[in-house]
């Protein structure tokens, strides 16, 4: 898909990955519409992107159906149409036992994580399905390919966005709307702070190996924009996700054991 001259809606458009998605974007000559619950991490996008009359702010919950549905009816009022959808917006809980995370914790993960991404698709795909190239990008996680003890909750989420997204490409196959999904590792965004503990490196199997933690930059100017560009199917970032993708096709047991192993001490502090 050609990026120049199209249209596209980034949510989580105020931090981290997100602004790096809307930037790369704006750099390749996408005209964006940024969305974010926080109005001060919009304006210092706006302010890192200089994107003058080629971005847009909107801040929205997308845990709100109205206010995701209002937002596509902006959206199209500001640029006439929509040729890309891309969620980023996402938040990781605290480290914790199942058992030991409240309810509406576990409540708010799965809100802005999957309902969110819900909320979004369903108000922008009739939109997208009438242009002749559109893309539906949304970001799950290497948390989605195995289990990781003390993130139940938020792997839950991401694995059920991995599983909509892939029934969308099924559903999207032969259409011009390409859809993709794609599966982060470490990166070194503000999500984290959303965490009472960073999330640790659970791919590989040296207990001494330092994290590897790919920039926001790289993960959203090259990688993700890049996967855009392709219409790729799957954008896997991180030689941590890639090896545990591969291992937990391989050897699932052996995978979940071995992010129990390396997350166990997180869980004990």
């Amino acid at each position: 898909m050609q990026v120049e001259g199209r249209v596209f809606v980034v949510t989580g458009g105020g931090n981290g990955v997100g602004r790096e998605v809307v930037l790369g974007l704006l750099a390749r000559g996408a005209r964006v519409a940024a969305v974010d619950l926080r109005a001060d991490g919009l304006a210092e996008t706006v302010e890192a992107a200089r994107g003058g009359d080629r971005l847009s702010t909107h801040v929205v919950d997308v845990t709100d159906r109205a206010a995701v549905e209002a937002l596509a009816v902006a959206v199209i009022d500001e640029y006439d149409r929509v040729d890309g959808l891309i969620n980023v917006a996402g938040v990781i809980p605290p480290f914790l036992p199942f058992s030991e995370l409240d309810l509406a914790t576990m409540e708010e993960v799965m809100a802005v994580n999957f309902w969110g991404v819900v909320h979004t698709v369903k108000a922008f795909l009739p939109h997208l399905v009438t242009r002749p190239q559109a893309c539906v990008v949304n970001v799950s996680s290497m948390g989605a390919f195995a289990p990781v003890p003390g993130q139940a909750v938020y792997g839950a989420s991401k694995a059920a966005v991995m599983l909509l997204t892939e029934g969308l490409w099924a559903e999207q196959r032969g259409t011009s709307v390409a859809v993709t999904c794609v599966f982060p590792g470490g990166v070194a965004s503000d999500i984290g702070g959303h965490s009472a503990l960073p999330m640790p490196d659970v791919a590989s199997a040296d207990e001494d190996t330092p994290t590897s933690m790919t920039s926001p930059a790289e993960a959203a100017r090259r990688i993700i924009v890049g996967g855009v560009e392709e219409g790729r199917f799957r954008v896997v970032i991180g030689r941590d996700a890639r090896m545990l993708d591969r291992l937990t096709r391989l050897a699932p047991r052996r995978a979940t054991e071995l992010a129990a192993r390396r997350t166990a001490s997180l869980l004990d502090r």
